[in-house]
Protein backbone atom coordinates (compact mmCIF):
# COMPACT_ATOMS: atom_id res chain seq x y z
CA UNK A 1 0.00 0.00 0.00
CA UNK A 2 1.43 3.39 -1.04
CA UNK A 3 1.95 6.28 1.38
CA UNK A 4 -0.94 8.78 1.33
CA UNK A 5 1.18 11.93 1.83
CA UNK A 6 3.67 10.94 -0.88
CA UNK A 7 0.72 10.25 -3.21
CA UNK A 8 -0.88 13.60 -2.31
CA UNK A 9 2.27 15.55 -3.19
CA UNK A 10 3.16 13.54 -6.30
CA UNK A 11 -0.23 13.83 -8.02
CA UNK A 12 -1.88 16.90 -6.50
CA UNK A 13 1.05 19.08 -5.48
CA UNK A 14 -0.24 19.53 -1.89
CA UNK A 15 1.81 18.91 1.23
CA UNK A 16 -1.04 18.55 3.75
CA UNK A 17 -4.69 17.56 3.95
CA UNK A 18 -7.65 19.79 4.70
CA UNK A 19 -9.64 19.19 7.92
CA UNK A 20 -11.39 15.83 7.82
CA UNK A 21 -9.75 14.51 4.66
CA UNK A 22 -7.04 12.47 6.37
CA UNK A 23 -9.47 10.88 8.84
CA UNK A 24 -11.82 9.83 6.02
CA UNK A 25 -8.92 8.47 3.98
CA UNK A 26 -7.55 6.49 6.95
CA UNK A 27 -10.98 5.00 7.65
CA UNK A 28 -11.38 3.91 4.01
CA UNK A 29 -7.88 2.42 3.88
CA UNK A 30 -8.71 0.47 7.06
CA UNK A 31 -11.74 -1.02 5.31
CA UNK A 32 -14.48 1.04 6.99
CA UNK A 33 -17.55 2.57 5.37
CA UNK A 34 -17.55 6.38 5.52
CA UNK A 35 -19.86 9.37 5.07
CA UNK A 36 -18.25 12.69 4.14
CA UNK A 37 -20.31 15.90 3.98
CA UNK A 38 -18.21 18.80 2.70
CA UNK A 39 -19.27 22.03 0.98
CA UNK A 40 -18.68 22.55 -2.74
CA UNK A 41 -14.94 23.05 -3.23
CA UNK A 42 -14.17 21.35 0.09
CA UNK A 43 -12.12 18.50 -1.39
CA UNK A 44 -14.56 15.55 -1.35
CA UNK A 45 -13.18 13.81 -4.44
CA UNK A 46 -9.67 13.70 -3.04
CA UNK A 47 -11.00 11.61 -0.10
CA UNK A 48 -11.70 8.66 -2.39
CA UNK A 49 -9.09 9.35 -5.08
CA UNK A 50 -6.14 9.10 -2.66
CA UNK A 51 -7.21 5.63 -1.35
CA UNK A 52 -7.83 4.56 -4.96
CA UNK A 53 -4.21 5.44 -5.79
CA UNK A 54 -2.75 3.94 -2.63
CA UNK A 55 -4.60 0.60 -2.49
CA UNK A 56 -4.32 -2.38 -4.82
CA UNK A 57 -7.25 -2.79 -7.21
CA UNK A 58 -9.82 -0.44 -8.72
CA UNK A 59 -12.23 2.10 -7.21
CA UNK A 60 -15.75 2.31 -8.65
CA UNK A 61 -17.08 5.88 -8.51
CA UNK A 62 -20.86 6.23 -8.89
CA UNK A 63 -21.64 9.65 -10.30
CA UNK A 64 -24.96 11.16 -11.47
CA UNK A 65 -23.94 13.04 -14.61
CA UNK A 66 -21.79 12.42 -17.69
CA UNK A 67 -20.38 15.95 -17.48
CA UNK A 68 -19.23 15.33 -13.91
CA UNK A 69 -17.55 12.05 -14.86
CA UNK A 70 -15.83 13.66 -17.84
CA UNK A 71 -14.52 16.62 -15.84
CA UNK A 72 -13.19 14.39 -13.06
CA UNK A 73 -11.50 11.99 -15.48
CA UNK A 74 -10.01 14.86 -17.54
CA UNK A 75 -8.46 16.31 -14.39
CA UNK A 76 -7.10 12.93 -13.25
CA UNK A 77 -5.57 12.14 -16.64
CA UNK A 78 -3.65 15.45 -16.67
CA UNK A 79 -2.15 14.41 -13.30
CA UNK A 80 -1.05 11.05 -14.69
CA UNK A 81 -3.77 8.98 -12.98
CA UNK A 82 -5.19 5.90 -14.74
CA UNK A 83 -8.90 6.78 -14.86
CA UNK A 84 -11.81 6.23 -17.24
CA UNK A 85 -15.61 6.31 -17.37
CA UNK A 86 -18.52 4.42 -18.94
CA UNK A 87 -21.44 6.28 -20.50
CA UNK A 88 -24.36 5.47 -22.78
CA UNK A 89 -22.81 7.74 -25.42
CA UNK A 90 -19.97 5.23 -25.96
CA UNK A 91 -20.39 2.40 -28.48
CA UNK A 92 -20.15 -1.24 -27.34
CA UNK A 93 -16.54 -1.64 -28.50
CA UNK A 94 -15.47 1.41 -26.48
CA UNK A 95 -17.35 0.17 -23.43
CA UNK A 96 -15.85 -3.32 -23.70
CA UNK A 97 -12.32 -1.91 -24.04
CA UNK A 98 -12.80 0.11 -20.86
CA UNK A 99 -14.23 -2.89 -19.00
CA UNK A 100 -11.34 -5.12 -20.12
CA UNK A 101 -8.85 -2.53 -18.82
CA UNK A 102 -10.69 -2.47 -15.50
CA UNK A 103 -10.62 -6.27 -15.14
CA UNK A 104 -6.93 -6.41 -16.16
CA UNK A 105 -5.94 -3.95 -13.41
CA UNK A 106 -5.03 -1.15 -15.86
CA UNK A 107 -7.28 1.45 -14.19
CA UNK A 108 -7.19 3.03 -10.73
CA UNK A 109 -10.67 4.61 -10.97
CA UNK A 110 -13.73 3.83 -13.09
CA UNK A 111 -16.66 6.29 -13.11
CA UNK A 112 -20.17 4.95 -13.81
CA UNK A 113 -23.76 6.19 -13.49
CA UNK A 114 -26.16 4.64 -10.93
CA UNK A 115 -28.29 3.34 -13.83
CA UNK A 116 -25.29 1.25 -14.95
CA UNK A 117 -25.61 -0.80 -11.74
CA UNK A 118 -28.94 -2.19 -13.00
CA UNK A 119 -27.16 -3.71 -16.03
CA UNK A 120 -26.38 -7.44 -15.60
CA UNK A 121 -23.71 -7.33 -18.32
CA UNK A 122 -21.80 -4.64 -16.41
CA UNK A 123 -22.25 -6.44 -13.09
CA UNK A 124 -20.75 -9.61 -14.59
CA UNK A 125 -17.55 -7.63 -15.26
CA UNK A 126 -17.62 -6.12 -11.75
CA UNK A 127 -17.54 -9.65 -10.29
CA UNK A 128 -14.19 -10.16 -12.09
CA UNK A 129 -12.63 -6.87 -10.91
CA UNK A 130 -10.55 -6.38 -7.78
CA UNK A 131 -12.71 -3.59 -6.33
CA UNK A 132 -11.03 -1.82 -3.40
CA UNK A 133 -13.68 0.86 -2.82
CA UNK A 134 -17.17 1.89 -3.97
CA UNK A 135 -17.45 5.71 -3.83
CA UNK A 136 -20.86 7.38 -4.16
CA UNK A 137 -20.75 11.02 -5.28
CA UNK A 138 -23.76 13.33 -4.70
CA UNK A 139 -25.00 10.68 -2.25
CA UNK A 140 -27.90 12.88 -1.11
CA UNK A 141 -29.65 11.79 -4.32
CA UNK A 142 -30.58 8.50 -2.59
CA UNK A 143 -32.72 10.27 0.01
CA UNK A 144 -36.35 11.24 -0.55
CA UNK A 145 -35.72 14.01 2.00
CA UNK A 146 -33.05 15.48 -0.27
CA UNK A 147 -33.60 18.04 -3.04
CA UNK A 148 -32.28 15.86 -5.90
CA UNK A 149 -33.88 12.46 -5.22
CA UNK A 150 -33.08 9.91 -7.95
CA UNK A 151 -34.71 6.45 -7.74
CA UNK A 152 -31.77 4.87 -9.63
CA UNK A 153 -29.54 5.54 -6.61
CA UNK A 154 -31.49 2.92 -4.66
CA UNK A 155 -29.86 0.15 -6.72
CA UNK A 156 -26.38 1.13 -5.48
CA UNK A 157 -26.25 -1.16 -2.39
CA UNK A 158 -26.61 -4.22 -4.64
CA UNK A 159 -23.20 -3.72 -6.24
CA UNK A 160 -21.34 -4.68 -3.05
CA UNK A 161 -22.80 -8.20 -3.34
CA UNK A 162 -21.06 -8.62 -6.70
CA UNK A 163 -17.65 -8.05 -5.11
CA UNK A 164 -16.06 -11.09 -3.46
CA UNK A 165 -13.93 -9.00 -1.05
CA UNK A 166 -16.79 -6.87 0.43
CA UNK A 167 -15.15 -3.46 -0.30
CA UNK A 168 -15.97 -0.40 1.80
CA UNK A 169 -18.55 2.19 0.74
CA UNK A 170 -17.70 5.92 0.75
CA UNK A 171 -20.66 8.31 0.46
CA UNK A 172 -20.02 11.99 -0.25
CA UNK A 173 -22.21 15.06 -0.68
CA UNK A 174 -21.93 18.83 -0.42
CA UNK A 175 -25.19 19.74 1.32
CA UNK A 176 -27.22 17.54 3.66
CA UNK A 177 -29.23 18.18 6.79
CA UNK A 178 -29.07 15.71 9.68
CA UNK A 179 -32.23 13.94 8.43
CA UNK A 180 -30.74 13.47 4.94
CA UNK A 181 -27.44 12.18 6.38
CA UNK A 182 -29.28 9.58 8.46
CA UNK A 183 -31.29 8.52 5.41
CA UNK A 184 -28.10 8.15 3.34
CA UNK A 185 -26.67 5.71 5.90
CA UNK A 186 -29.88 3.64 5.98
CA UNK A 187 -30.56 3.61 2.23
CA UNK A 188 -26.96 2.70 1.31
CA UNK A 189 -26.86 -0.01 4.01
CA UNK A 190 -23.63 1.40 5.43
CA UNK A 191 -22.07 -0.64 8.22
CA UNK A 192 -21.16 1.49 11.29
CA UNK A 193 -19.65 4.17 9.05
CA UNK A 194 -17.08 6.73 10.11
CA UNK A 195 -18.79 10.09 9.57
CA UNK A 196 -17.28 13.52 9.07
CA UNK A 197 -19.24 16.70 8.44
CA UNK A 198 -17.01 19.64 7.56
CA UNK A 199 -17.94 23.20 8.30
CA UNK A 200 -20.37 24.41 5.66
CA UNK A 201 -18.82 27.87 5.84
CA UNK A 202 -17.30 29.26 2.64
CA UNK A 203 -15.30 32.26 3.94
CA UNK A 204 -14.12 33.26 0.45
CA UNK A 205 -17.75 33.81 -0.68
CA UNK A 206 -19.49 37.16 -0.21
CA UNK A 207 -23.26 36.64 0.20
CA UNK A 208 -25.70 39.41 -0.65
CA UNK A 209 -29.43 39.88 -1.06
CA UNK A 210 -30.35 42.52 -3.65
CA UNK A 211 -33.82 44.11 -4.06
CA UNK A 212 -33.63 45.40 -7.65
CA UNK A 213 -36.31 47.64 -9.10
CA UNK A 214 -35.33 46.38 -12.54
CA UNK A 215 -33.50 43.07 -12.56
CA UNK A 216 -31.99 43.41 -16.03
CA UNK A 217 -30.47 46.82 -15.24
CA UNK A 218 -29.09 45.41 -11.99
CA UNK A 219 -27.45 42.61 -13.97
CA UNK A 220 -25.67 45.12 -16.19
CA UNK A 221 -24.11 46.89 -13.21
CA UNK A 222 -22.99 43.61 -11.64
CA UNK A 223 -21.60 42.03 -14.82
CA UNK A 224 -19.72 45.06 -16.13
CA UNK A 225 -16.33 43.44 -15.40
CA UNK A 226 -17.34 40.40 -17.53
CA UNK A 227 -15.95 37.97 -14.94
CA UNK A 228 -16.89 34.27 -15.20
CA UNK A 229 -20.47 34.04 -13.91
CA UNK A 230 -23.45 31.68 -13.66
CA UNK A 231 -26.95 33.23 -13.65
CA UNK A 232 -29.71 30.92 -12.41
CA UNK A 233 -33.33 31.50 -13.49
CA UNK A 234 -36.43 29.57 -12.40
CA UNK A 235 -37.94 28.93 -15.86
CA UNK A 236 -36.75 28.21 -19.39
CA UNK A 237 -38.58 31.32 -20.57
CA UNK A 238 -36.64 33.51 -18.13
CA UNK A 239 -33.36 31.86 -19.17
CA UNK A 240 -33.97 32.74 -22.82
CA UNK A 241 -35.14 36.26 -22.00
CA UNK A 242 -32.08 37.07 -19.87
CA UNK A 243 -29.73 35.41 -22.38
CA UNK A 244 -31.10 37.47 -25.28
CA UNK A 245 -30.87 40.67 -23.22
CA UNK A 246 -27.21 40.07 -22.32
CA UNK A 247 -26.23 39.21 -25.88
CA UNK A 248 -27.85 42.41 -27.14
CA UNK A 249 -25.77 44.30 -24.58
CA UNK A 250 -22.56 42.75 -25.92
CA UNK A 251 -21.84 40.09 -23.29
CA UNK A 252 -20.35 36.72 -24.26
CA UNK A 253 -23.18 34.68 -22.74
CA UNK A 254 -24.43 31.15 -23.30
CA UNK A 255 -27.61 29.51 -22.04
CA UNK A 256 -28.66 26.09 -20.77
CA UNK A 257 -31.94 24.36 -19.92
CA UNK A 258 -33.50 20.92 -20.38
CA UNK A 259 -35.59 22.04 -23.36
CA UNK A 260 -32.56 22.60 -25.60
CA UNK A 261 -31.47 19.84 -28.00
CA UNK A 262 -28.87 17.51 -26.46
CA UNK A 263 -26.00 18.43 -28.81
CA UNK A 264 -26.65 22.16 -28.45
CA UNK A 265 -26.82 21.83 -24.66
CA UNK A 266 -23.43 20.10 -24.65
CA UNK A 267 -21.97 22.80 -26.89
CA UNK A 268 -23.21 25.57 -24.61
CA UNK A 269 -21.78 23.81 -21.57
CA UNK A 270 -18.41 23.17 -23.20
CA UNK A 271 -18.13 26.77 -24.43
CA UNK A 272 -18.51 27.87 -20.81
CA UNK A 273 -16.10 25.26 -19.43
CA UNK A 274 -13.47 26.11 -22.05
CA UNK A 275 -13.80 29.90 -21.42
CA UNK A 276 -15.23 30.59 -24.88
CA UNK A 277 -18.13 32.27 -23.08
CA UNK A 278 -17.67 33.93 -19.71
CA UNK A 279 -21.35 33.91 -18.63
CA UNK A 280 -23.97 31.17 -18.72
CA UNK A 281 -27.67 31.71 -18.00
CA UNK A 282 -29.32 28.48 -16.85
CA UNK A 283 -32.05 26.67 -14.96
CA UNK A 284 -31.07 24.38 -12.10
CA UNK A 285 -30.59 21.65 -14.74
CA UNK A 286 -27.08 23.10 -15.09
CA UNK A 287 -24.28 22.71 -12.64
CA UNK A 288 -24.26 19.51 -10.63
CA UNK A 289 -20.70 18.27 -10.88
CA UNK A 290 -19.47 21.16 -13.04
CA UNK A 291 -15.91 21.24 -11.76
CA UNK A 292 -15.07 24.72 -13.09
CA UNK A 293 -12.90 26.26 -10.41
CA UNK A 294 -12.70 29.89 -11.58
CA UNK A 295 -16.38 30.96 -11.39
CA UNK A 296 -16.19 34.35 -9.73
CA UNK A 297 -19.91 34.99 -9.34
CA UNK A 298 -23.20 33.09 -9.05
CA UNK A 299 -26.36 35.18 -9.42
CA UNK A 300 -29.82 33.85 -8.59
CA UNK A 301 -32.12 35.90 -10.84
CA UNK A 302 -35.15 34.26 -9.20
CA UNK A 303 -35.75 32.99 -5.67
CA UNK A 304 -34.73 29.30 -5.27
CA UNK A 305 -37.28 26.89 -3.81
CA UNK A 306 -35.10 25.51 -1.00
CA UNK A 307 -31.92 26.20 0.95
CA UNK A 308 -30.11 23.02 -0.14
CA UNK A 309 -30.43 23.89 -3.84
CA UNK A 310 -29.49 27.50 -3.21
CA UNK A 311 -26.34 26.75 -1.24
CA UNK A 312 -25.17 24.06 -3.64
CA UNK A 313 -25.65 26.38 -6.62
CA UNK A 314 -24.12 29.39 -4.84
CA UNK A 315 -21.15 27.20 -3.88
CA UNK A 316 -20.17 26.81 -7.54
CA UNK A 317 -18.51 30.21 -7.18
CA UNK A 318 -14.96 30.36 -5.87
CA UNK A 319 -14.16 26.65 -5.82
CA UNK A 320 -10.48 27.61 -6.16
CA UNK A 321 -10.57 29.45 -2.82
CA UNK A 322 -10.15 32.88 -4.44
CA UNK A 323 -12.73 35.53 -3.38
CA UNK A 324 -16.06 35.24 -5.21
CA UNK A 325 -19.65 36.32 -4.67
CA UNK A 326 -23.13 34.81 -4.42
CA UNK A 327 -25.91 37.31 -5.19
CA UNK A 328 -29.62 36.58 -4.76
CA UNK A 329 -32.25 38.82 -6.38
CA UNK A 330 -35.29 39.11 -4.11
CA UNK A 331 -38.66 40.09 -5.55
CA UNK A 332 -42.23 39.78 -4.33
CA UNK A 333 -43.37 38.45 -7.71
CA UNK A 334 -41.08 35.40 -7.36
CA UNK A 335 -42.72 34.57 -4.04
CA UNK A 336 -46.24 34.79 -5.45
CA UNK A 337 -45.27 32.72 -8.51
CA UNK A 338 -43.54 30.05 -6.40
CA UNK A 339 -46.49 29.79 -4.01
CA UNK A 340 -48.87 29.35 -6.92
CA UNK A 341 -46.70 26.56 -8.35
CA UNK A 342 -46.58 24.87 -4.94
CA UNK A 343 -50.37 25.00 -4.65
CA UNK A 344 -50.61 23.23 -8.01
CA UNK A 345 -47.97 20.62 -7.09
CA UNK A 346 -47.82 17.83 -4.51
CA UNK A 347 -44.42 18.07 -2.81
CA UNK A 348 -45.11 17.62 0.92
CA UNK A 349 -42.30 19.91 2.14
CA UNK A 350 -42.33 22.52 -0.65
CA UNK A 351 -44.06 25.33 1.24
CA UNK A 352 -41.87 24.88 4.32
CA UNK A 353 -38.75 24.90 2.14
CA UNK A 354 -39.82 28.05 0.30
CA UNK A 355 -40.62 29.85 3.55
CA UNK A 356 -37.08 29.06 4.75
CA UNK A 357 -35.75 30.90 1.70
CA UNK A 358 -38.07 33.88 2.19
CA UNK A 359 -37.05 34.14 5.85
CA UNK A 360 -33.40 34.04 4.74
CA UNK A 361 -34.04 36.97 2.40
CA UNK A 362 -35.81 38.94 5.12
CA UNK A 363 -33.61 38.12 8.10
CA UNK A 364 -31.65 40.82 9.90
CA UNK A 365 -29.07 38.22 10.98
CA UNK A 366 -25.73 37.53 9.33
CA UNK A 367 -26.56 35.66 6.10
CA UNK A 368 -23.78 33.10 6.38
CA UNK A 369 -24.71 32.43 10.02
CA UNK A 370 -28.32 31.82 8.92
CA UNK A 371 -27.14 29.30 6.30
CA UNK A 372 -24.87 27.49 8.75
CA UNK A 373 -27.63 27.26 11.37
CA UNK A 374 -29.91 25.68 8.76
CA UNK A 375 -27.34 22.90 8.31
CA UNK A 376 -27.18 22.35 12.09
CA UNK A 377 -23.88 24.20 12.49
CA UNK A 378 -23.51 26.71 15.33
CA UNK A 379 -21.17 29.69 15.10
CA UNK A 380 -19.26 31.52 17.83
CA UNK A 381 -19.59 34.79 15.91
CA UNK A 382 -22.71 36.89 15.31
CA UNK A 383 -21.44 38.86 12.29
CA UNK A 384 -19.09 37.96 9.44
CA UNK A 385 -18.37 41.41 7.89
CA UNK A 386 -18.70 39.73 4.51
CA UNK A 387 -22.41 39.72 3.65
CA UNK A 388 -24.96 42.40 2.83
CA UNK A 389 -26.55 42.28 6.30
CA UNK A 390 -23.28 42.55 8.20
CA UNK A 391 -22.14 45.43 6.00
CA UNK A 392 -25.09 47.61 7.03
CA UNK A 393 -27.03 47.44 3.77
CA UNK A 394 -30.37 46.64 5.42
CA UNK A 395 -32.54 47.84 8.29
CA UNK A 396 -35.47 46.26 10.17
CA UNK A 397 -38.85 48.04 10.01
CA UNK A 398 -42.25 47.32 11.61
CA UNK A 399 -44.84 46.82 8.84
CA UNK A 400 -47.81 45.75 11.01
CA UNK A 401 -49.87 48.89 10.28
CA UNK A 402 -49.17 48.63 6.54
CA UNK A 403 -50.25 44.96 6.66
CA UNK A 404 -53.55 45.93 8.30
CA UNK A 405 -54.26 48.47 5.54
CA UNK A 406 -53.55 45.87 2.86
CA UNK A 407 -55.71 43.21 4.55
CA UNK A 408 -58.58 45.68 4.97
CA UNK A 409 -58.38 46.44 1.27
CA UNK A 410 -58.35 42.75 0.27
CA UNK A 411 -61.43 42.20 2.47
CA UNK A 412 -63.27 45.08 0.76
CA UNK A 413 -62.29 43.66 -2.65
CA UNK A 414 -64.08 40.41 -1.60
CA UNK A 415 -60.79 38.37 -1.73
CA UNK A 416 -61.23 37.94 -5.48
CA UNK A 417 -58.15 39.67 -6.95
CA UNK A 418 -54.40 39.39 -7.22
CA UNK A 419 -51.47 41.41 -5.98
CA UNK A 420 -51.32 43.84 -8.93
CA UNK A 421 -54.86 45.18 -8.64
CA UNK A 422 -54.73 45.22 -4.82
CA UNK A 423 -51.61 47.40 -5.02
CA UNK A 424 -53.17 49.71 -7.64
CA UNK A 425 -56.23 50.34 -5.43
CA UNK A 426 -54.10 51.02 -2.35
CA UNK A 427 -51.98 53.50 -4.29
CA UNK A 428 -55.11 55.24 -5.67
CA UNK A 429 -54.40 54.65 -9.36
CA UNK A 430 -57.02 56.23 -11.65
CA UNK A 431 -57.37 53.43 -14.19
CA UNK A 432 -60.41 52.19 -16.12
CA UNK A 433 -60.65 48.76 -14.48
CA UNK A 434 -60.69 50.23 -10.97
CA UNK A 435 -63.44 52.67 -11.93
CA UNK A 436 -65.38 49.94 -13.73
CA UNK A 437 -65.37 47.82 -10.55
CA UNK A 438 -66.13 50.93 -8.39
CA UNK A 439 -63.01 50.27 -6.32
CA UNK A 440 -62.28 53.99 -6.40
CA UNK A 441 -65.26 54.30 -3.98
CA UNK A 442 -63.67 52.04 -1.36
CA UNK A 443 -62.48 53.64 1.89
CA UNK A 444 -59.07 52.02 1.28
CA UNK A 445 -58.64 53.58 -2.17
CA UNK A 446 -55.38 55.59 -2.13
CA UNK A 447 -54.73 54.82 1.56
CA UNK A 448 -51.10 53.86 0.72
CA UNK A 449 -50.41 56.46 -1.97
CA UNK A 450 -47.05 57.23 -0.33
CA UNK A 451 -45.83 53.64 -0.92
CA UNK A 452 -44.32 52.39 -4.16
CA UNK A 453 -45.78 49.40 -6.01
CA UNK A 454 -42.72 47.29 -5.10
CA UNK A 455 -42.97 48.20 -1.40
CA UNK A 456 -46.62 47.09 -1.22
CA UNK A 457 -45.90 43.87 -3.12
CA UNK A 458 -42.95 43.07 -0.82
CA UNK A 459 -45.21 43.41 2.23
CA UNK A 460 -47.87 41.19 0.59
CA UNK A 461 -45.18 38.61 -0.22
CA UNK A 462 -44.03 38.65 3.40
CA UNK A 463 -47.59 38.02 4.61
CA UNK A 464 -47.87 35.10 2.16
CA UNK A 465 -44.60 33.61 3.45
CA UNK A 466 -45.75 34.03 7.08
CA UNK A 467 -49.14 32.46 6.15
CA UNK A 468 -51.29 35.51 6.94
CA UNK A 469 -52.35 35.37 3.29
CA UNK A 470 -52.53 32.55 0.78
CA UNK A 471 -52.40 32.40 -3.01
CA UNK A 472 -55.13 30.45 -4.82
CA UNK A 473 -56.92 30.30 -8.16
CA UNK A 474 -56.43 28.03 -11.17
CA UNK A 475 -55.54 30.68 -13.74
CA UNK A 476 -54.68 33.79 -11.73
CA UNK A 477 -52.97 34.18 -8.33
CA UNK A 478 -55.83 35.34 -6.05
CA UNK A 479 -55.05 36.62 -2.53
CA UNK A 480 -57.27 35.18 0.21
CA UNK A 481 -57.26 35.11 4.02
CA UNK A 482 -56.02 32.22 6.20
CA UNK A 483 -56.80 31.09 9.74
CA UNK A 484 -54.01 33.39 10.99
CA UNK A 485 -55.17 36.59 9.24
CA UNK A 486 -57.27 37.89 12.14
CA UNK A 487 -54.22 37.88 14.47
CA UNK A 488 -52.50 40.42 12.25
CA UNK A 489 -55.65 42.46 11.59
CA UNK A 490 -56.29 42.81 15.35
CA UNK A 491 -52.63 43.62 16.06
CA UNK A 492 -52.10 40.70 18.44
CA UNK A 493 -48.92 39.93 16.47
CA UNK A 494 -46.36 42.31 14.98
CA UNK A 495 -44.69 41.78 11.60
CA UNK A 496 -41.23 43.06 10.71
CA UNK A 497 -39.30 43.02 7.45
CA UNK A 498 -35.88 43.91 6.13
CA UNK A 499 -35.50 46.96 3.95
CA UNK A 500 -32.43 47.71 1.80
CA UNK A 501 -30.70 50.98 2.58
CA UNK A 502 -28.24 50.83 -0.33
CA UNK A 503 -28.86 50.21 -4.01
CA UNK A 504 -25.56 48.57 -4.90
CA UNK A 505 -24.71 45.01 -3.82
CA UNK A 506 -22.03 44.38 -1.23
CA UNK A 507 -18.52 44.68 -2.58
CA UNK A 508 -16.81 41.32 -2.83
CA UNK A 509 -13.79 40.96 -0.59
CA UNK A 510 -10.50 41.37 -2.40
CA UNK A 511 -7.92 38.67 -2.88
CA UNK A 512 -5.52 39.03 0.05
CA UNK A 513 -2.47 37.86 -1.87
CA UNK A 514 -0.41 40.55 -3.63
CA UNK A 515 0.51 39.47 -7.14
CA UNK A 516 1.66 40.86 -10.48
CA UNK A 517 -1.62 41.26 -12.40
CA UNK A 518 0.13 41.69 -15.77
CA UNK A 519 2.04 38.44 -15.27
CA UNK A 520 -1.18 36.74 -14.14
CA UNK A 521 -2.89 37.71 -17.42
CA UNK A 522 0.03 36.33 -19.46
CA UNK A 523 -0.10 33.09 -17.47
CA UNK A 524 -3.86 32.90 -18.16
CA UNK A 525 -3.22 33.31 -21.89
CA UNK A 526 -0.63 30.52 -21.84
CA UNK A 527 -2.99 28.28 -19.88
CA UNK A 528 -5.75 28.86 -22.43
CA UNK A 529 -3.40 28.12 -25.33
CA UNK A 530 -2.24 24.83 -23.78
CA UNK A 531 -5.83 23.87 -22.95
CA UNK A 532 -6.88 24.40 -26.57
CA UNK A 533 -3.99 22.22 -27.78
CA UNK A 534 -4.89 19.30 -25.50
CA UNK A 535 -8.66 19.79 -25.87
CA UNK A 536 -9.32 20.31 -22.15
CA UNK A 537 -10.90 23.14 -20.11
CA UNK A 538 -8.29 25.69 -18.90
CA UNK A 539 -8.91 25.01 -15.18
CA UNK A 540 -7.80 21.40 -15.76
CA UNK A 541 -4.30 22.71 -16.59
CA UNK A 542 -4.04 25.00 -13.54
CA UNK A 543 -6.57 26.75 -11.31
CA UNK A 544 -6.66 30.53 -10.94
CA UNK A 545 -5.22 30.06 -7.46
CA UNK A 546 -2.15 28.31 -8.92
CA UNK A 547 -1.64 31.16 -11.42
CA UNK A 548 -2.03 33.78 -8.67
CA UNK A 549 0.59 31.91 -6.64
CA UNK A 550 2.99 31.96 -9.64
CA UNK A 551 2.37 35.69 -10.17
CA UNK A 552 2.86 36.44 -6.48
CA UNK A 553 6.12 34.52 -6.02
CA UNK A 554 7.42 33.67 -9.51
CA UNK A 555 9.30 30.34 -9.49
CA UNK A 556 12.67 30.30 -11.25
CA UNK A 557 13.39 26.54 -11.30
CA UNK A 558 11.62 23.20 -11.15
CA UNK A 559 11.99 22.85 -7.39
CA UNK A 560 10.35 26.24 -6.78
CA UNK A 561 7.67 25.39 -9.35
CA UNK A 562 6.78 22.29 -7.31
CA UNK A 563 6.08 24.53 -4.32
CA UNK A 564 3.34 26.39 -6.24
CA UNK A 565 -0.20 25.62 -5.02
CA UNK A 566 -1.61 22.57 -6.85
CA UNK A 567 1.58 21.59 -8.76
CA UNK A 568 2.53 17.93 -8.57
CA UNK A 569 5.12 15.86 -10.44
CA UNK A 570 2.81 15.13 -13.39
CA UNK A 571 1.91 18.78 -13.97
CA UNK A 572 5.54 19.81 -13.56
CA UNK A 573 6.52 17.31 -16.27
CA UNK A 574 3.72 18.39 -18.62
CA UNK A 575 3.62 22.15 -18.20
CA UNK A 576 6.58 23.23 -16.10
CA UNK A 577 8.95 24.16 -18.93
CA UNK A 578 6.39 26.33 -20.75
CA UNK A 579 5.35 28.28 -17.64
CA UNK A 580 8.91 28.69 -16.33
CA UNK A 581 10.02 29.99 -19.74
CA UNK A 582 7.17 32.52 -19.83
CA UNK A 583 7.96 33.73 -16.30
CA UNK A 584 11.67 34.05 -17.09
CA UNK A 585 10.99 35.99 -20.34
CA UNK A 586 8.51 38.25 -18.56
CA UNK A 587 10.94 39.08 -15.77
CA UNK A 588 13.80 39.75 -18.21
CA UNK A 589 11.56 42.12 -20.18
CA UNK A 590 10.53 43.92 -17.03
CA UNK A 591 14.15 44.29 -15.90
CA UNK A 592 15.23 45.91 -19.18
CA UNK A 593 12.19 48.17 -19.62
Amino acid sequence: MKDKLTTLKHYYGYTSFRPGQEELIDAIMNGKDVVGVMPTGGGKSLCYQIPALCMEGITLVISPLISLMKDQVDGLLTMGVRADFLTSQMNMEEQNNTLRKAVAGQLDLLYVSPERLENDYFLSYVSRMTVNLIAVDEAHCISQWGHDFRPSYQSIPNVRRMCSNNPPFAAFTATATKKVREDMVNQLHLQEPYQFTASFDRPNLTFSIVHPKKKQQELLSILKDNETSIIYCNTRKNVERVHQFLNKKGFAAGYYHAGIEHDERNRQQEDFLYDKTTIIVATNAFGMGIDKSNVRRVIHYNLPLDMESYYQEAGRAGRDGVPAEAILFYSSQDIITNNLLIEQGNHPHAKKNLNTMITYCKTGQCLRRRILNYFDEETEWQTCDNCSNCNGETETINVTEACQKILSNIYRMKQLYGMGLVSDVLRGKEIARIKQLSFDQLSTFGIMSDYSDNEIKDIIALMVSEQYLQVGGNQYPILTFTGKTSELLKGTVQLYMMKPVKKEPVKVMQNNQDYDEELFEELRALRKSIAQEIGKPPFVVFSDKSLIDMAATPPSNTQEFLSVHGVGEAKLDRYGDAFLELISTYQEGKATS
